[in-house]
């Protein structure tokens, strides 16, 4: 059985960037430290956990009957030029950017053109569509997935960061003050290495980025883990419907590289216990574990290829937090 002092020795001597970690079971906080000289009132940039955020507020728009998610991504994008020959890109839906099976027509996404270009959603959808099957999985790191920014806002009709302050953030006592414009490397790395900044990235034309950009507390980030594990409920105000979360969390795709499901932008874990996880570059993770009744949100430094936290988390943290009993092992 793994002790609480082994999972602090595992933590320190592997998990070298860990910033913060907090651990909610049943609503109650058992467990919160921190690292690297971070304290609770720092941010760190959560990286692709950002797209399950999205997906938050993907569910606050269809509850609010401002989208539905079978509609056709070119729908919203009206005076966009097809290119001659395209059919794959017309038959794209909403619900095909959410669970990563849309097709592009480029084998990684150009990270240089796009950080250098001034309109990310329209090279988004330059890119989109081609000679791929829809329902395939193909995860978007950046670009594609923000042609889901630029449909939020038409859809909404506000800021991203605006509509996500009013439905999602101030309801759970989340602030996120600000607008983050990178106009360089030297920003961007800056940023991606900055503790003291409450924002979200937006790209030349002002959209927040679906796909990364985000800066929170690890305390902000357990808040929206037990959001969802509480079926989208808040002091008794019910922010996401519960059937958004249930259907965010389940399987909709597979990715056969990292042999892993996924809903609409979140990693589902584990089917049988409805363990589901938003996950970042740097080992960034809100991990929900509904059968165990149990939110773990780690915040991390950023480092490349960082070890996978949820072997962490289902080797030594879920045994401290979560043991099984000896009725439950016969």
């Amino acid at each position: 059985m793994t002790s609480r002092a082994q999972m602090e020795k595992i933590i320190n001597q592997s998990f070298h960037n860990t910033a913060g970690i907090i651990v909610l079971k049943g609503g109650e906080k058992v467990y919160e430290n921190y690292y690297q000289n971070y304290t609770a009132d720092n941010h760190t940039h959560i990286a692709s956990a950002t797209k399950s955020i999205v997906s938050m507020l993907y569910g606050i728009a269809a509850d609010r009957g401002l989208l539905d998610i079978e509609q056709k991504v070119l729908d919203f994008f009206p005076d966009y030029h097809v290119p001659g020959g395209e059919k794959t890109l017309p038959q794209i839906k909403i619900s095909d950017m959410l669970t990563m099976t849309a097709p592009y027509r480029c084998k990684t996404e150009p990270y240089r053109k796009m950080f250098t270009g001034k309109n990310w959603v329209g090279m988004a959808l330059d890119i989109l569509g081609g000679s791929g099957r829809i329902g395939d999985f193909l995860y978007s790191p950046l670009l594609g997935v923000q042609i889901l920014a630029g449909i939020l806002t038409k859809a909404t009709g506000q800021h991203i960061l605006t509509f996500a302050n009013q439905y999602l953030f101030a309801p759970l006592d989340i602030e996120v003050r600000e607008d983050v414009q990178l106009r360089n490397q030297e920003e961007n790395l800056a940023f991606l290495n900055a503790r003291d900044v409450s924002g979200w990235v937006v790209d030349p034309e002002g959209i927040n980025t679906a796909g990364w950009g985000l800066t929170l507390t690890v305390e902000d980030m357990a808040k929206l883990g037990q959001l969802y594990l509480q079926h989208g409920s808040w002091q008794g105000q019910q922010i996401i419907s519960e059937k958004w979360v249930s259907e965010s969390t389940q399987e909709h795709s597979i990715c056969r590289q990292w042999k892993q499901s996924y809903g609409y932008l979140w990693w589902v874990i584990d089917e049988g216990e409805h363990a589901y996880a938003a996950m970042g570059d740097g080992g960034n993770i809100i991990y929900v574990n509904e059968k165990k009744n149990l939110v773990i949100a780690i915040a991390c430094t950023y480092m490349p290829q960082a070890k996978d936290r949820v072997q962490l988390i289902r080797d030594y943290m879920e045994p401290v937090f979560s043991p099984v009993s000896s009725a439950q092992m016969r």
